[in-house]
């Protein structure tokens, strides 16, 4: 189990501005990688109203579980490592795996046995250093859904803020009102359940 504070910056892109971006950077294609994120909440997005959210992602040959809970500045991350097996009966069957992401969940009294799969995310990401921090440039797919995201990690947020803000403008990239991936898919998947 690992947990850490998650600072960064994000901005959506238009397919045009993200196309740019690769090629003023000089990104290969063999630089872009493929990630698997798969989510669950409970059917009344019990988790989703403590602004926290629950995913299993793939990469490379690993599985991993995050919570994600609201921090006072950026977001606390709790990684518990599980095995294949888990994963797959987490995504096909809806059990998930027990330990500390559990009883996370349960001291906000969501009992961890109504949380359900989903769906999936997927995204082609590439990732390089920029400015003492992690520039990331995303496309993601996911629920009939398509798009294009610029995040900047750090470690200290006025900085990563002042060199984020001067990116854009060196770019002349608007800035855009740009949630997480995971408010994305949830956003998304909200709107499709109460539209049937």
């Amino acid at each position: 189990m690992t947990q850490n504070i998650e600072i960064e910056f994000k901005n959506m892109l238009t397919r045009i501005e993200y196309e740019s971006l690769l090629k003023y950077f000089k990104i290969d294609k063999n630089q872009i990688f493929s990630q698997e994120n798969h989510y669950f909440d409970t059917p009344d997005f019990a988790l989703k109203s403590k602004d926290s959210a629950l995913r299993i992602r793939k990469k490379g040959g690993a599985y991993e579980m995050t919570l994600k809970q609201p921090a006072s500045v950026g977001l606390l991350e709790t990684n518990q490592i599980i095995g294949e097996e888990e994963a797959s009966t987490a995504i096909h069957h809806g059990r998930l795996p027990t330990g500390i992401i559990q009883r996370l969940i349960e001291d906000y009294q969501i009992s961890f046995s109504t949380i359900e799969y989903f769906g999936s995310l997927i995204t082609e990401r590439v990732e390089f250093n920029y400015k003492q921090g992690l520039l990331v440039l995303d496309h993601s797919i996911y629920l009939s859904e398509e798009d294009y995201e610029l995040e900047y990690e750090v470690e200290n947020y006025q900085v990563g803020e002042k060199n984020f803000l001067e990116f854009l403008k060196q770019f002349k990239i608007p800035t855009r009102k740009t949630e997480n991936k995971i408010r994305r898919f949830y956003n998304k998947k909200y709107e499709q359940t109460n539209c049937d």
